[in-house]
């Protein structure tokens, strides 16, 4: 029997209209553009605006396009994860909620939680769902309202970070193609380093935690950075060389959207030239889950059936990882 792999067939994305400018930030904190685009090289990010809007919101809108690209019957879709670190609520998931939306009533959903690593755990959680031949069609998204949890009152965090959301369509097939391997990471030990201090079980939302302004994202940036590079590139290089893959061999990389030096570290450890790097942190920040997901959208119309990618993340918790994807289709 031939084995089963799980392919991307389809890539949709969406990001909020709203531009929040390193000239605006300069209004609102001590910055100014050249400090944050060398140290980042963001020069822009979308926020989510309106009442009621959530995350969601844009994950929804990412699936629908999805589903109308792929020519799929929402009623087909099986089951739908949501990587996210800012859900609507602690319960229902979002991905509840897009279900819903999106008109998928014959789907299951439920959220990931692994910060900017989050949507390849997602992504090889899906494959695993394709691959053990109990389903055909499972939409995977990534998706971040992160400035519903950014104080704009720290320079360090508020000019990293956007909104924003992709999502993918996994299918099967027994040819060469789809995610061909994935290593996946985690250490709690990282914890203290990038966290948000409140609003969880362990410290409840009060009026003292609210005064404290601790339902907010927290970072020692150093710290991160270092794990970061490290992390990143290690488990990128340990991927290829166990699939015998050289840089030479490399299509594309998608890293995580985080910093263009931890991009560029982990390009240069994998032999990646930087024509070869997948990049829009210019003009959409760190979305966390959504980063990857919105390069392959970006991206899609310069992907060939046969590509090989690499995805690399590193988040919050810490998290991190790296998977091998053969890409399944010529553009459109």
């Amino acid at each position: 029997m031939d084995k089963i792999r799980a392919m991307i067939t389809g890539i949709e994305g969406y990001v909020p209209e709203y531009r929040l400018t390193n000239k605006e930030l300069e209004s609102l904190v001590e910055t100014n553009d050249e400090w944050i685009i060398s140290r980042t090289g963001i020069k822009e990010r979308r926020i989510l605006k309106g009442e009621n809007q959530g995350t969601s919101v844009m994950g929804a809108a990412a699936v629908k396009e999805l589903l109308e690209k792929t020519g799929t019957d929402p009623m087909d879709v099986e089951l739908i994860i949501c990587a996210t670190v800012t859900p609507d609520m602690p319960f229902p998931s979002s991905a509840n909620l897009v279900a819903d939306l999106v008109g998928a009533k014959n789907s299951y959903s439920f959220d990931v939680s692994a910060a900017c690593s989050g949507f390849l755990y997602a992504l090889q959680l899906g494959a695993q769902f394709i691959q053990s031949g109990t389903h055909k069609k499972v939409v995977v998204i990534g998706a971040d309202k992160m400035s519903s949890i950014v104080d704009y009152q720290d320079r360090t965090t508020c000019i990293l970070f956007g909104d924003g959301a992709g999502a993918v369509m996994l299918e099967p097939t027994t040819e060469e193609f789809g995610i061909m391997d994935a290593i996946l990471k985690s250490d709690g030990a990282g914890a203290p380093y990038l966290h948000m201090k409140a609003g969880g079980s362990r410290k409840p939302a009060t009026a003292e935690t609210l005064a404290a302004r601790e339902h907010y994202a927290y970072q020692e940036g150093s710290t991160v950075f270092k794990f970061a590079v490290t992390n990143m590139a290690d488990v990128s290089a340990q991927v290829m060389e166990r699939n015998g893959l050289s840089g030479d061999d490399i299509a594309w990389l998608v890293p995580h959207q985080a910093n263009k030096r931890i991009i560029d570290a982990t390009a240069n450890r994998m032999g990646v030239g930087s024509e070869k790097v997948m990049m829009n942190i210019e003009r959409y920040g760190n979305t966390t889950a959504a980063t990857i997901p919105l390069c392959l959208w970006e991206y899609e119309s310069q992907l060939k059936k046969g590509d090989n990618l690499i995805l690399a993340a590193f988040g919050g918790g810490f998290t991190w990882g790296s998977i091998f994807l053969k890409w399944g289709y010529d553009p459109k």
